[in-house]
């Protein structure tokens, strides 16, 4: 699959796991002068950054081991940038949902809850 196709789908399916799980998605493909983020949800009252990673297959690691210390600070910005725009008064924050694909099908979803500090 071409990169853009299995992020997009990569998300998709990632939103549905959150949603499993309870999650409210308040914002997808969120758009900000300094980048985007994936995925914006409400766990409860905790508003939850969510970093998605998908990979097919595992030849270059866990989708999840990409968030570096670079992403890191990039996921930080992005967040204060909608937290400036959007205020919110309670919890915030970052989980990463590294999923992996194989001919076209689901096989591994890791989900890091409170990934980055």
């Amino acid at each position: 699959m071409p990169v853009k196709p299995l992020g997009t789908s990569g998300e998709a399916l990632a939103e549905d796991h959150l949603r499993g799980l309870g999650y409210e998605i308040v914002g997808r493909d969120v758009r900000t002068p300094l980048g985007q983020l994936d995925l914006v949800a409400k766990d409860g009252k905790t508003l939850v950054f969510v970093e998605v990673k998908t990979r097919a297959g595992h030849g270059f690691g866990l989708p999840q081991e990409s968030v570096d210390a670079r992403k890191i600070r990039k996921l930080r910005q992005l967040a204060l940038y909608y937290l400036k725009m959007r205020p919110y008064r309670g919890p915030v924050r970052f989980d990463v949902v590294g999923l992996t694909v194989s001919d076209g099908r689901l096989v591994r979803v890791d989900h890091i809850k409170n990934a980055i500090d």
